[in-house]
């Protein structure tokens, strides 16, 4: 972040990177059990292939190890407001379907938004310490598009919950790699492997 940062400044971003971890590696776990229970749910097969879809942030980067903090967390922020959207659009979804057997569903799709909140949240806070504070939220939602048939949003809730996952690793990774000590942080060297692989 800022290359004369102070003390006190780099003790609370690593707090900040290290609360960060924990939530990302927790809603990595949620988002597993949520990923089971709506293949489940909807009928659908956990190894059904889900092309890439329009408004769902891909989480694997190009030159990763190349990108500075600020765009690391930028990344982060848009993909999670992003998610916030979807997940939102899927809950509302489910509440239209309003099957009873569907209610345990819903309250873990819930939970889940919730946790991404926070943790966009988290990201903003981290910006803010960086004196640059967090963008604008405009766009942040999904394009719109055609509306799409059942067993279409049903593929698309897949899609947007197995993306968050690999979210979930790469935020793990980006927020180890800010919290490394040393002018630039997270601008140094890092593996070449791609930020979805691995917590």
């Amino acid at each position: 972040m800022a290359a004369a940062e102070t003390p006190s400044a780099a003790l609370r971003r690593r707090d900040l990177c290290s609360r960060g971890i924990r939530l990302a590696r927790k809603m990595r776990s949620d988002v597993a059990d949520l990923l089971d229970a709506y293949v489940e749910r909807q009928g659908l097969d956990a190894s059904a292939s889900v092309a890439a879809l329009d408004g769902v942030p891909a989480a694997a980067a190009e030159r990763w190890g190349e990108q500075t903090e600020s765009q690391r967390l930028l990344d982060n922020l848009a993909a999670y407001r992003a998610f916030r959207a979807l997940l939102t659009e899927m809950l509302e979804e489910q509440r239209e379907q309003a099957a009873p057997a569907d209610a345990a569903l819903r309250e873990a799709l819930a939970a889940v938004l919730l946790q991404v909140s926070a943790f966009a949240y988290h990201l903003e806070e981290l910006l803010r310490l960086e004196s640059r504070g967090p963008p604008g939220e405009e766009g942040a939602g999904p394009p719109a598009g055609p509306r799409l048939g059942l067993f279409e949003r049903k593929l698309r809730g897949l899609g947007v919950l197995r993306e968050l996952a690999q979210w979930a690793v790469r935020s793990t990774r980006d927020l180890r790699q800010l919290a490394k000590p040393g002018p630039g942080g997270g601008g140094g060297a890092a593996a070449p492997a791609g930020p979805a692989e691995g917590q």
